[in-house]
């Protein structure tokens, strides 16, 4: 290997060495995400001199997303996350290779995207992805980094990896069952501290390193919990459930935010997209939220919270109905569950990053 300056620090520090970066050089990391942790994973790692770097993720750039995500700007704002990432990665270090996958990773895709890979880091927010990156992992045997922030709160963990006993743990060992969309928290309507996903993405990537180098103590089958404000952490241990479920095998109901992209019956609509379809009196805008929550959404033609929209279905009288929400996850339930009730009577869609994307776009106030 030849000297890279880049690297003299590593070169220099005790129990790495040459040995250790070279290890990096050879490595090949996937990262699912490319959001609040996804961002100081992804920097860190390049820094570091991962050799190849896999970023799956299909949203775009929000103003929302600048208090946290810090790998993008202003002027990045409705680009692909996925583009952004691979042009600047790629700007802050030249000799190694970055890899885009601007889709959503589910069951059509999984195990061909995660097989091109050594390890596997999970940077997601949505509970659905993360159980089939789990079971693409589990039945490829691939190391799972895993990471989840809440509010104040982050959590870390490594799976499909034998500890000193021998023992291998899954995600589902630890939850087994994907949960519904009502029960299942994100950032975007229960908020994040801007600095947490940086903290803990920060250590997410630490566990990547050690990993890849042999150094440390990996979080192997432990689950580290750290909170910002009190700086207390906690690390339990996870064994296996003998109740997880069999086979490592997505369910993929219509219960599950899963089906609008299994089903290619139901389309995203971007912010910049919705004008065109005001002028048509076949498409309905259906906003889905409580009465109570805010901003308004001026546009939207009618409003039946989810709580009691299946009560109401014989209210949504349009051939194509567009369901909105605050941030985009409410409506991608909602409009799986109408398929499946209307089937081919009705197209559905849903807006693409809520109520919150379509304003930061148009500085509505």
């Amino acid at each position: 290997m030849h000297w890279d300056p880049r690297y003299e620090r590593h070169y220099s520090l005790p129990g790495f060495g040459y040995e250790a970066q070279e290890k990096l050089t050879a490595a090949q990391v996937l990262v699912v995400g490319a959001g609040g942790l996804g961002c100081p994973v992804l920097q860190y790692l390049t820094a570091a001199g991962v050799g190849r770097i896999g970023i799956v993720d299909f949203d775009t750039i929000e103003l929302s997303n600048l208090q946290r995500q810090t790998l993008y700007s202003t002027a990045d704002l409705g680009q692909l996350k996925c583009a952004v990432a691979v042009r600047k990665l790629s700007e802050n270090n030249p000799s190694i290779t970055i890899v885009g996958h601007p889709v959503l990773l589910d069951d059509s895709n999984g195990n061909a995207i995660v097989s091109q890979y050594d390890i596997v880091v999970d940077c997601t927010d949505n509970f659905a992805v993360r159980y089939v990156i789990n079971d693409c992992c589990t039945r490829l045997k691939k190391p799972l980094v895993f990471a989840a922030i809440y509010q104040y709160e982050g959590q870390i963990a490594i799976f499909n990896v034998a500890d000193d006993d021998g023992t291998v743990c899954h995600y589902r060992d630890l939850f087994p069952q994907v949960p519904s969309a009502e029960e299942a928290p994100n950032c975007s309507e229960n908020g994040v501290l801007g600095v947490l996903p940086g903290i803990i993405g920060l250590m997410q990537a630490t566990e990547v390193l050690k990993l890849i180098t042999g150094i440390g103590v990996p979080l192997v089958n432990k689950l580290m919990t750290f909170n910002v404000l009190t700086y207390q952490s906690m690390i339990l241990s996870i064994t296996p459930n003998p109740q997880s479920t069999d086979g490592y095998t997505v369910q993929t109901s219509t219960d599950t935010s899963q089906n609008q992209h299994l089903e290619q019956d139901i389309s995203l609509i971007y912010p910049n997209e919705i004008a065109s379809y005001l002028q048509d009196k076949n498409v309905s805008l259906v906003d889905i939220r409580e009465s109570y929550e805010e901003p308004s959404f001026t546009i939207a033609t009618q409003e039946i919270p989810l709580s009691i929209l299946f009560d109401r279905l014989d209210e949504l009288k349009a051939t194509h109905i567009i369901v909105v929400c605050q941030s985009g996850k409410r409506s991608l339930h909602a409009a799986g569950k109408l398929k499946a009730h209307f089937g081919s009577a009705k197209r559905v869609s849903h807006l693409a990053g809520g109520i919150i994307s379509y304003l930061s776009i148009n500085k509505a106030e």
